[in-house]
């Protein structure tokens, strides 16, 4: 059983530790024999991004024993380019100033490695030049650049414009580099997190081929079904063995907590770093989620009004999803970027795409809702789940009375100002975040040949059909009996509970609320 690298991202680290390696060089050896020369590729974090670049930076400096008994060992021409590899996550970039520096720092650096001398009179555009022009006398040159993003994403909620588009304009320059210097590079790639659009700081670089969405890499990260069986075979063994269950029923769970996330809507990979901790520990937790689940977009969502409901297999076509605009990201790009969204399902009409995107799996969606639930209570993550067990409390009951109660309690605390009079979305969130938390079988706007259902809470015994209304119960009820939202139910053998909601705007919390059974 070799030892699992936790946190280990450099190749030849992983390998002379004896750590385990899921073998993906059959997929770069594809990458490197195909067409193109300049890539992009956009994951989320700690999804394997850096330990990918550390890869090909070894297989281009022809480290061929490195690769000893892997798929790419006997299979290339192991011949040695000079390669560049830089991470932006270790670049200092407070300022605009401070980031030329670090940049014109770095590249220094690489030269004295290859014995290189550059002229620090220059600026670091002319020594990014110089360094790929003299290095290109031992071999064409190798350009991977890790982390591209780290100092945009670092300004993405700033308040100081400026600054932020000072720094873009920084990478802009040293990206945009890269285009005219083709006679001398044998192989460009960059990886990140995102991918903007408009301001894009690969502007210039319009060369740049990328494979995000590209079937046939969609599985370069992220772990499938059959290496997790494969390579992790004695580990699933053994917490099978301690759990008190079958293999196959382990696996079950794992795939639940940790698989599905896709890229083309076809083939779907695990969360590596997830997987990676669920063996050290043998324990079932949201270890992705909890490395850095970032504030501002938790916040942004909030500020943002949307409908929670609408991220739950929510479908946008491509052009509108795969990039943002950095100075006015679309919430859905982000989420989907940032690893909360994936996407599930591709159909095409008429040549265009239409991407189904949704929640990856339990880790994702519980840890994502739960920090929204702290965020929209504004009672933050711990004091947030000890007034949701007590909603979870009467919603496993069906204690109607109950549940309300607690609703009427939570948004009793909510300060003024963050209520916005006669917007029911506010209103609905909360509510929808506290059934779809609790385990409860909720389907929000469902979808009616009539309308679309604020909300459907199933139990064993009973469907409540919901109805929220800015105003009186009454009318809420009403609108459910004029729109026959309940005939979708009627043939399920269950008792149909019609609960109306009214919502005071003045007292910014419950009214109302009415119960009748059919």
């Amino acid at each position: 059983m070799k030892k699992l690298p936790l946190s280990i991202q450099i190749f030849p680290k992983l390998i002379n530790n004896d750590c385990l390696y899921v073998d993906k060089t059959k997929i770069i050896y594809d990458l490197l024999s195909g067409n193109g020369e300049y890539f992009f590729l956009s994951r989320p974090r700690r999804f394997g991004k850096s330990l990918l670049v550390s890869t090909l930076a070894e297989i281009f400096r022809g480290n061929k024993e490195l690769f000893k008994g892997l798929w790419i060992y006997d299979r290339i021409e192991w011949t040695a380019h000079p390669v560049i590899h830089i991470d932006l996550s270790t670049i200092d970039f407070k300022t605009p100033e401070i980031l030329e520096e670090s940049l014109k720092a770095f590249l220094k650096e690489t030269a004295i490695t290859y014995g290189v001398i550059l002229d620090d009179k220059r600026t670091y555009k002319d020594n990014f030049v110089e360094l790929i022009k003299k290095l290109s006398s031992l071999n064409q040159v190798v350009i991977l650049i890790d982390e591209y993003d780290k100092p945009l994403l670092e300004y993405i909620e700033t308040e100081e414009i400026e600054m932020s588009k000072n720094i873009r304009r920084v990478l802009k320059n040293f990206y945009g580099i890269l285009k005219g210097m083709g006679a001398y590079i044998r192989f460009v790639f960059i990886t990140g997190v995102s991918k903007f659009s408009r301001v894009s700081v690969f502007s210039d670089l319009n060369n740049l081929i990328d494979i995000t969405l590209n079937e046939k890499f969609s599985m370069l990260l992220g772990y499938t079904e059959e290496e997790l069986r494969y390579y992790f075979s004695s580990h699933i063994e053994r917490m099978a063995q301690k759990e008190g269950m079958a293999p196959e029923e382990l696996l079950k769970i794992i795939r639940e907590w940790y698989n599905g996330y896709s890229w083309d809507g076809k083939n779907f990979v695990y969360n590596p770093f997830s997987i990676l901790s669920l063996f050290n520990t043998d324990s079932f937790d949201n270890y992705w989620f909890s490395t850095g689940t970032p504030t501002f977009l938790i916040k942004r969502i909030r500020e943002g009004r949307d409908e929670l409901m609408e991220f739950e297999n929510m479908s946008m076509e491509g052009i509108t999803f795969d990039s943002f605009d950095i100075e006015n990201p679309d919430i859905a790009c982000l989420l989907f970027q940032a690893g909360y969204l994936t996407i599930k399902k591709i159909t095409k009409q008429n040549v265009v795409k239409s991407y189904e995107l949704s929640y990856p799996n339990r880790e994702v969606r519980e840890s994502f809702l739960t920090n929204l639930f702290g965020e929209y209570s504004v009672k933050g993550v711990g004091e947030g789940n000890k007034i949701l067990k007590q909603m979870i409390k009467a919603i496993s009951s069906e204690n109607v009375e109950g549940f309300i109660q607690e609703i009427k309690s939570l948004l009793a605390s909510i300060p003024y100002q963050i209520f916005i009079k006669e917007k029911e979305a506010y209103y609905h969130s909360l509510v929808y975040l506290a059934f779809r938390l609790s385990g409860a079988e909720i389907h929000c706007e469902d979808c009616t040949n009539t309308g679309r259902i604020d909300a459907v809470w199933e139990t064993g015994k009973t469907v409540y059909i919901l109805e929220f209304k800015v105003g009186t119960a009454e009318e809420a009820l009403k609108q459910i009996k004029a729109m026959n939202y309940f005939e979708k139910y009627v043939g399920k053998e269950k008792k149909i509970v019609l609960l109306g909601i009214g919502f005071d705007p003045e007292k910014r919390n419950i009214g109302d609320y009415l119960v009748e059974s059919l």
